[in-house]
C-alpha cells in the first residue's frame, strides 16, 4: 500500500538528511531549501557531539570528524527524540555499528567515559543530607553515593588524547570513580582494584567494618591488615561526596 503522499515526502527528505549524498531528497522542493535544512540538521547533531565528546574529537582531523559523524546519522536509527539522548545513543552507535579500521581500538571505552561526565552532569538524583563522621569510622554504615559510579576500563580513558594514543592496553585495567559533588562539580578519582571492590561492597554491608571483613576474606588476609589503610581511604572518599554516611 502506497503511503500519502505527505507521509512519503517526509520519508525522503529524512533519508537526504541522513545521507544527502545517496538520495536526492523529495521531489519538488527547491534544492536551495534542502541544503538549508541539510546543512542546519548536520551542523545541530555535529556541534552536539563535539561538544559532548571533546577528546574523542581531538583525535580526528576535520574530514574525519565529518565522516564520522556522517556515518552515525546514515547508520543509526535513534530511539529517543531528546538532544540530551544523543550522546547515549552515539555510544551505542559506537559499540554496535560502527566499523573502521582507522579508529583507534579505545575510541568506545573513551567515548563511553566522556558520555559519564555528561550524564553525571544532568542526573536527576541527588545525595542525602550531610552527616558528619563518627568517632567510629568503620562501625559505620557508609553508602555509595548514588551520583558516584565506579568503572573499570582497559585503557587510561582519563589520560588518552592527541598526544596519548597507545595501540594496545596496559596489563592492569583503570578503575575510575566518576562523581558529582554536593557542589554539583563532576570529578574524578582513579583508585585500585581493591579500592573499587570495596565501594561495591559498602551498599550490600550493615557498616564500613563488615565490608572489610568481607574483602578480606576474598583477599585472603586479616581484616586488622586492611583497618589503618581503610581508616584514611574512607575519610578521602567521604570527604569527596562518593560515600556518605547512611544513618
Amino acid at each position: 500500500m502506497a503511503l500519502p503522499t505527505f507521509q512519503s515526502s517526509q520519508r525522503e527528505l529524512t533519508r537526504y538528511l541522513r545521507d544527502p549524498e545517496a538520495h536526492s531528497g523529495p521531489k519538488g522542493v527547491e534544492a536551495r531549501r534542502l541544503a538549508i535544512y541539510r546543512d542546519l540538521f548536520f551542523k545541530n547533531i555535529e556541534g552536539f557531539l563535539s561538544s559532548g565528546f571533546p577528546v574523542c574529537r581531538s583525535l580526528y582531523s576535520d574530514s574525519e570528524w565529518v565522516a564520522l559523524v556522517r556515518d552515525f546519522m546514515r547508520s543509526h536509527r535513534c530511539q529517543s527524540p531528546y538532544f540530551l539522548k544523543i550522546a547515549e545513543e552515539f555510544i551505542d552507535f559506537l559499540q554496535n555499528e560502527r566499523r573502521s579500521d582507522s579508529d583507534p581500538e579505545f575510541l568506545e571505552e573513551l567515548a563511553h567515559y566522556e558520555w559519564v561526565e555528561l550524564a553525571l552532569d544532568v542526573a536527576e538524583e541527588d545525595l542525602p543530607s550531610a552527616k558528619p563522621l563518627p568517632e567510629s569510622l568503620l562501625a559505620a554504615p557508609l553508602k555509595l553515593s548514588p551520583l558516584a559510579w565506579p568503572l573499570s576500563y582497559r585503557y587510561p580513558v582519563h589520560k588518552l588524547g592527541p598526544g596519548f594514543r597507545p595501540e594496545a592496553p596496559p596489563a592492569t585495567p583503570t578503575c575510575i570513580v566518576v562523581y558529582r559533588n554536593r557542589h554539583d562539580s563532576v570529578q574524578f578519582m582513579e583508585v585500585n582494584p581493591v579500592t573499587a571492590r570495596l565501594l561495591s561492597l559498602l551498599d550490600s554491608s550493615d557498616c564500613a567494618f563488615d565490608a572489610l571483613q568481607q574483602l578480606a576474606a576474598e583477599l585472603s588476609t586479616d581484616a586488622g591488615a586492611l583497618t589503618d589503610f581503610a581508616a584514611d581511604l574512607l575519610q578521602n572518599l567521604f570527604a569527596a561526596d562518593i560515600i556518605y554516611r547512611a544513618e
